[in-house]
């Protein structure tokens, strides 16, 4: 059986890398919705839409568990897919509660899409942990564009960053949350830009622990060793990736989110 995990694009590989270290033995299949990206400009419904047609690809591919690996995908989808679907579906949301509780009395800067920072998922999740009033939400959807495009080095993502957070004196910040797995990719552009004691903090360990204890209860963490290496499919809105070209631009991409790791 397989783990399946999505985002509307390549975001996701954020979770899928982390996945692979905490959860070697286990089958992935990886799906990019490229056809429908980005999210976080889309309306709800639109959203529910192309996850429903993710979760049936899922469940048509044997996947034993899905991790939403899109903010936007779990603030609006996440509990009518669990309703919908019987098997578990591990969601990702900004790590607003340990980015509060780590700032000791700094304010808390929460980057996301724009349709993330307009749900009542994230503004509740706000209400019940900031209790000082601390957290500002920024939308940033054009990280997503660039993401897309691998544009990491180009200087666009920097231009672009330092024109959005301009408005924000950043000394005043203690923690920056990057509520979009895309924007995991630019990990360095974001710590040229801000003071050197401003961390950056994701939610995507936590989001693996959490499947991680959820196939141990069910008894379904992959355990045994095998002869041959544990596969991972990569498919953009169901078509599967075949040629050497894009699979060794996963490749790369694998590389990077390696180096982004060890940033924060």
């Amino acid at each position: 059986m397989n783990i399946g995990i999505f985002d509307s694009g390549i975001g996701g590989m954020t979770l899928l890398h982390q996945a692979m270290a905490a959860l070697p033995l286990e089958n992935y299949i990886f799906y990019a919705d490229t056809d429908h990206v980005p999210y976080g400009t889309k309306s709800k419904e639109q959203v529910i839409g192309f996850v429903d047609e993710v979760m049936r690809f899922m469940t048509a591919h044997d996947c034993k568990a899905v991790v939403i690996a899109c903010n936007t995908a779990t603030a609006v989808a996440a509990e009518e897919m669990r309703r919908k679907y019987d098997i578990p579906i591990i969601g990702i949301e900004p790590a607003v509660k340990p980015a509060v509780a780590a700032s000791h009395g700094r304010r808390v800067l929460v980057a996301a899409t724009p349709l993330t920072v307009r749900e009542k998922k994230l503004q509740k999740l706000v209400e019940r942990v900031d209790y000082s009033h601390l957290v500002d939400l920024v939308a940033l959807p054009r990280l997503v564009e660039l993401a897309e495009r691998g544009d990491f080095d180009t200087g666009e993502a920097g231009e672009y960053l330092q024109k959005e957070l301009s408005g924000y004196n950043l000394e005043n910040y203690g923690e920056l949350v990057l509520g979009c797995t895309h924007f995991n990719f630019f990990k360095d552009t974001f710590r040229k830009l801000l003071p050197a004691d401003v961390a950056l903090i994701d939610g995507s360990d936590g989001t693996i622990r959490h499947l991680k204890e959820v196939l141990c209860a069910r008894g379904e963490l992959e355990s045994e060793k095998r002869t041959e290496s544990p596969s991972v499919r990569y498919f953009r809105s169901g078509r599967e990736l075949t040629a050497q070209a894009e699979l060794e631009y996963m490749r790369r991409l694998h590389e990077r989110l390696e180096r982004m790791h060890e940033i924060s």
